[in-house]
């Protein structure tokens, strides 16, 4: 591994830490290296904040010494003003005298427009290193300005014999699929997205409340397909705890702090579209069946988490059937977790 390699390895662990935090913007993180030491990190904390490249900045005593430095940043810097100045122009200002930068911005303000600022300037700029890691962890961020749509994440629990639900448990009985502990990952899997999203079944059948409550963070826009609005008012999901957005085919409006959007019909294309229309940039899909399969079939997801556990029942919902590329399995507290992406 080259040094640029490395030091943009530590760029991304700083990025990292911004899951959660940071949309609809990317996660960035920057480090600066002066006489082949790091002198100042930072990443973009929180949206609305200062960037990466200011956080680190800021986190130089002397200046001086950025005319013989290199900050290194996974993503493009920025170069219109938006809730912040643009930070090409900052690293021009301070006289860097290289800027590495793991991949380009999607964003069309953005665009190879920060590396012409800084070309402009004299400054020595390098482009691709660990590009591959740097795309994947804004891979929401570039699904959003590159396909006009949401990052889709699909995930559901099976049996070892794979079906969802257990057709003979007693009503108001939790027939449980996966371990209790296996929740804590599922919430942190919420957190890092900005909505999730189910079907009217499930809010009927499970009265779930869609949040965190597992980890800290900010919990997900929840959203819910009920084309003929038949979930109650009582129904948890339409409280005030957190923001609810209602997809129906029968009426808008806001009512009792729930936003109800009308489409012409409850198809994921259109979904999708109204979602990416309020600049929501990722969903995790959680069920049922039927929401879960169509996205499936409408070839509009770009990854899925399935859980698999130790249980078997007799009879129930079968699971959705997915033609998918396994990029890696994982085991938590005895339930096995496949990640998969589109083939």
């Amino acid at each position: 591994m080259t040094f640029d390699e490395q030091m943009m390895h530590r760029c991304l662990q700083l990025a990292a830490l911004g899951m959660g935090k940071v949309a609809p913007n990317p996660m960035v993180g920057a480090v600066i290296v002066h006489n082949g030491k790091i002198i100042g990190e930072g990443y973009h904390q929180e949206f609305g904040g200062p960037h990466a490249e200011v956080n680190a900045v800021n986190s130089v005593k002397d200046h001086s010494v950025f005319s013989e430095s290199t900050i290194y940043v996974t993503l493009e810097p920025c170069s219109h003003f938006g809730k912040t100045p643009p930070c090409a122009d900052l690293l021009v200002e301070k006289n860097f005298k290289r800027v590495v930068v793991g991949t380009l911005d999607a964003h069309a303000k953005v665009f190879k427009k920060g590396i012409k600022r800084l070309e402009d300037h004299g400054i020595d700029v390098t482009v691709g290193v660990c590009e591959k890691e740097c795309l994947d962890v804004n891979r929401a961020f570039f699904t959003f300005h590159e396909k006009k749509r949401p990052f889709v994440l699909l995930k559901w629990a099976q049996t070892k014999n794979r079906l969802l639900d257990n057709s003979e448990g007693k009503q108001g009985e939790v027939s449980w699929i996966s371990k209790p502990e296996t929740q804590v990952i599922v919430h942190r899997w919420r957190s890092e997205l900005q909505a999730i999203m189910v079907g009217k079944n499930t809010v009927i059948n499970d009265n779930p409340s869609l949040t965190i409550r597992a980890v800290a963070g900010t919990n997900p826009t929840r959203i819910v397909l009920d084309s003929r609005n038949e979930i109650p008012s009582t129904a948890t999901v339409k409280n005030s705890e957190v923001e609810t957005i209602i997809f129906n085919v029968e009426k808008d409006g806001i009512e009792k702090d729930v936003l109800y959007i009308q489409l012409k019909e409850l198809s994921p294309q259109l979904i999708l579209e109204s979602l990416y229309e309020r600049n929501i940039q990722s969903v995790l899909i959680e069920g049922g069946q039927r929401v879960l399969q169509s996205f499936i079939d409408a070839n509009l997801w770009d990854e899925a988490r399935i859980i698999t556990g130790n249980t078997a029942f007799k009879s129930g919902t079968a699971a959705p059937q997915i033609n998918g590329q396994k990029i890696k399995e994982e085991v938590f507290f005895g339930d096995h977790i496949s990640y998969l992406r589109p083939l």
